[in-house]
């Protein structure tokens, strides 16, 4: 009777090896995933309750770039105070805070929009509706509309302003970044001196 046959122990290891590899591989995309969406450009820091961290400790550490805080509550995994940079917009609150909960309504935040420093984001559940001021139309709580963060429907609200001009707001924002103050709204092509009078007392920064 002849021998049975030798297992190649060298071609074993060689399939557990590359086994190995992949696991590795596959562990290291998840961690890099895990990352990219909890901070928001891999700058964003929170401010745990309680904590006594000083503003300078609080700053994204890479890039540099203005700070500006934002308070982020309701329906994302981790509510809380977080120091973004100058610049970032919605979608960038939403990732350091770990993204939407199950039960949140992503339509309800116009995850475009720039964000403003001192700002309060309130993610409200699918059904509910969001507070006066807050979400998607970015109208201030004094009932003026903030003009870095408003949508489409808000800016449509003031006077002389309709579906074409506020167009022309959002895409001078798009293209210039946040308004330094309102009279960077003479900027935006039709709006004259007339209509900006007209809004100063409407509007906020």
């Amino acid at each position: 009777m002849s021998a049975p046959p030798v297992p190649d122990l060298r071609r074993a290891r060689l399939r557990v090896g590359a086994g190995a590899v992949a696991v590795l591989a596959l562990a290291g995309v998840a961690i890099a995933v895990l990352i990219t969406a909890t901070t928001s450009h891999g700058s964003s820091t929170i401010l745990a309750p309680g904590a006594s961290s000083s503003p300078s400790d609080l700053a994204p550490d890479a890039g540099g770039g203005t700070v500006i805080y934002v308070h982020i509550l309701g329906q994302v995994m981790h509510p809380g105070l977080y120091a973004l940079r100058d610049g970032d917009r919605a979608v960038d609150i939403v990732a350091a805070a770990g993204g939407f909960t199950d039960d949140a309504d992503p339509a309800a935040i116009n995850l475009a929009r720039f964000l403003s420093d001192g700002e309060q984001i309130i993610v409200p559940a699918v059904g509910e509706q969001p507070p006066a001021g807050e979400g998607a139309g970015g109208a201030a709580v004094d009932g003026k509309v903030n003009i870095n963060t408003a949508d489409a429907a808000a800016l449509e609200t003031l006077p002389r302003i309709g579906p074409a001009m506020a167009q022309r707001i959002l895409d001078w924002r798009d293209k210039n970044g946040r308004f330094a103050s309102v009279d960077d709204l003479l900027d935006v092509p039709g709006i004259g001196a007339a209509t900006l009078d007209g809004l100063r007392d409407l509007v906020t920064l």
